[in-house]
């Protein structure tokens, strides 16, 4: 078992792999900015270093300081959280070459899923499903290009190799604007991704957006946990999470999950790992792979009784993956919602002192959060300040679960988004579920129009 594990990250899921390393009786280490010396799990740490003033380029994104770190502390390990470095290949290269343990998968997997192009590549060598496309990078024979097009079928979309987030993309619904999006969409990659290339895939009207969540030891061992929903979005960033997906079939989760697993394999993944669908027409298309542990891991362990991350500590270790497939049973169903630091209605960030915070409980009722009374949230992060989970015996009764405490939630002194939660809870489409990426934002448009007299 691992002695000691540096956590490279803030927040919440520092907070969580803290707890877990508790849990296997591992000491922690914990890195902090100046402006987050106050946060809950740098004072439960065994130990804590501040890397650096606030701005993430000078601390958490610091890869010399965080190594450094884990020097002067004799950590054997470090865990990287999401976000941040959680999926750069060059931070898990150069952890293992410094002679630390990366929780997660090598470096040469990382790369490999972190370029869509090459990604979706070894997705289709492995039989995972994937959206029609250019098969490869876009050159800039324009002529060609929309000959790829016109074979795939418009409406297409432009993505960037090296995007994520949402971020480098652009829908394309005619000729006429084909090569000025593929222009632009190149122009704003080199920029945000320091590669400029690009890739088209069928833009599919309305899908949603389906994850199978995975494990695998990297000695031959794989595994699926079931699937989860995140089609609630808004500018292509999740707000509600739920598992298991509503209206998907044993035998469709079955089938998929297999396919995943087999890809795992096939790639010599290790760690916990998550397989991103779009999903239309009963049919699966595979658009992305997340390298880590994902912000929406809670409702997978609610519904299987996993603890992800301390899974994710027992693979670093060298252990074999102790869950077989036949194991894992699916009980239930669990909603996650994210609150974040924001106007729920013009989603301005909201950072500031937290003068009272007060968390809702109950049966099956699970809170994620870093905040207490008198935390002051700080301006140089993403807003989300916890997540509000819980799980019933189905999903009305979770739903019911989540408006209750959603209800009870109390945070003073700053505004939240938990205003708009409730009203996704209450919102009829939701509650009969399977709705597209796309309902979210049109049902907060049609609600925009209605208070301003339009329609």
């Amino acid at each position: 078992m691992l002695d000691k594990v540096l956590i490279a990250n803030r927040g919440e899921i520092a907070l969580r792999v803290l707890r877990a390393c508790h849990a296997l009786g591992i000491k922690t280490v914990a890195v902090h900015s100046t402006v987050d010396r106050n946060l809950k799990h740098v004072g439960m740490a065994d130990e804590a270093v501040c890397i650096g003033p606030a701005p993430a380029g000078e601390s958490y994104l610091n890869i010399p300081r965080i190594i450094a770190a884990a020097e002067i502390t004799d950590a054997q390990a470090i865990h990287p959280g999401y976000g941040f470095l959680a999926e750069r290949p060059d931070f898990a290269e150069q952890v293992e070459k410094s002679g630390f343990v990366f929780i997660g998968p090598t470096a040469d997997v990382i790369r490999l899923m972190g370029d869509k192009v090459e990604a979706i590549k070894a997705m289709k060598a492995a039989g995972v499903p994937c959206v029609p496309g250019s098969g490869g990078p876009l050159g800039d024979d324009a002529a060609a290009n929309m000959r790829i097009a016109r074979e795939i079928g418009y409406p297409v979309i432009i993505k960037a190799s090296g995007g994520g987030g949402g971020r480098g993309m652009r829908v394309v619904h005619t000729e006429a604007h084909l090569t000025n999006a593929i222009a632009m969409t190149r122009s704003e990659a080199k920029a945000a991704f320091g590669n400029d290339q690009v890739y088209m895939e069928k833009f599919l009207e309305n899908p949603r957006h389906v994850e199978i969540q995975v494990l695998a030891d990297g000695q031959g061992n794989a595994i699926h946990l079931g699937e989860r929903d995140c089609s609630m979005q808004r500018r292509h960033q999740k707000v509600v999470e739920e598992a298991p997906a509503p209206g998907i079939t044993p035998e469709q989760r079955a089938e998929i999950g297999k396919v995943c697993v087999e890809a795992c394999l096939r790639i010599g993944y290790r760690g916990a790992g998550t397989f991103e669908f779009l999903f239309e027409d009963g049919r699966f298309y595979f658009i992305e792979m997340n390298t880590r542990i994902q912000v929406e891991h809670p409702v997978t362990e609610l519904i299987t009784g996993v603890d992800l991350v301390r899974e994710q500590l027992l693979i670093a270790a060298g252990e074999k993956l102790s869950l077989r497939q036949e194991d894992i049973v699916f009980t239930g169903h669990a909603i996650e919602c994210r609150v974040n630091a924001e106007d729920p209605d013009t989603f301005m960030p909201s950072p500031g002192l937290v003068k009272r915070f007060e968390a809702p409980g109950g049966p099956g009722v699970r809170v994620d959060t870093h905040v207490y009374d008198g935390y002051k949230i700080p301006p140089n992060y993403d807003s989300m300040i916890g997540k509000l989970i819980v799980h019933g015996r189905d999903r009305a009764t979770a739903i019911a679960r989540m408006r209750i405490a959603l209800s009870e939630m109390v945070v003073e002194g700053i505004k939240t988004n938990v205003p708009l939660q409730q009203r996704i809870m209450a919102d009829g489409g939701f509650q009969a579920g399977g709705q597209n990426i796309h309902y979210l934002e049109k049902r907060m448009a049609e609600a925009r129009d209605k208070a301003m007299g339009i329609g």
